[in-house]
């Protein structure tokens, strides 16, 4: 999934010539804390709710401030992980995205992030997850995707994480299979460190499910 294929079609750009109250009325229709201000077709930078607060005169147009403006963006070709990991650092609620021309093509919104980010890993998918701990050089993913499948088991989706000051890893496993018994015995055969497993039976699932559906109407309000 690229930027391109994320961009929102409701979210607006602002002019210098907007004030900041309509900002930030906007801004408050659509849940962002974010817009970015555009002048035919460049991106200025992004203004930010904190911004329209501590201004004197609100009501003056943007153009009329001096502002200092984050100038955070990806390219319309750039994957969804690097989007992701622009908004998680500079704590964006959007993310502007450029062509190489630098031309303004509109914004990833941080709460269609975490729905297109919930199906590469298959959130939605009933299933179970095993969270595996391991030094980096122990770290095999042929050996990992054998033992999972030889239990007639899948991986959906793999993420790995690290502390900084740590030579572990953590290795996430989201399975198709919600039964985890003999999958963590094998894992256990083969001296792997389980640091956690959660086996999600169709109860839960539903449970689990419905609780994600209301996540995402909350994020939609």
């Amino acid at each position: 999934m690229l930027a391109k294929d994320l961009i929102s079609d409701e979210i607006p750009a602002i002019r210098t010539s907007d004030t900041a109250v309509e900002a930030l009325n906007w801004m408050e229709v659509f849940r962002v804390s974010h817009l970015p201000i555009v002048n035919n077709e460049e991106f200025l930078g992004l203004i930010s709710d904190a911004d329209i607060y501590d201004l004197n005169t609100p009501e003056e147009a943007i153009g009329n401030h001096r502002l200092s403006l984050l100038r955070p963006y990806v390219r319309f070709d750039q994957h969804i992980y690097e989007i992701i990991e622009l908004a998680a650092r500079l704590k964006l609620t959007v993310v502007p995205v450029l062509d190489y021309n630098n031309k303004f093509m509109g914004v990833v919104r941080m709460s269609d992030l975490l729905h297109y980010f919930s199906k590469l890993t298959a959130i939605e998918k009933p299933g179970g997850i095993i969270v595996l701990e391991m030094s980096q050089n122990d770290y095999e993913l042929t050996e990992i995707a054998q033992i999972v499948e030889s239990n007639n088991a899948k991986i959906l989706s793999m993420y790995v994480s690290s502390a900084t000051d740590s030579t572990k890893l953590e290795v996430t496993l989201k399975l198709n299979a919600t039964d985890l018994t003999s999958i963590i015995q094998t894992f256990n055969r083969y001296e792997y460190t389980i640091k956690a497993s959660f086996m999600e039976f169709d109860e839960q699932d539903d449970l689990y499910n419905t609780r994600y559906e209301l996540f995402m109407k909350y994020l939609n309000i």
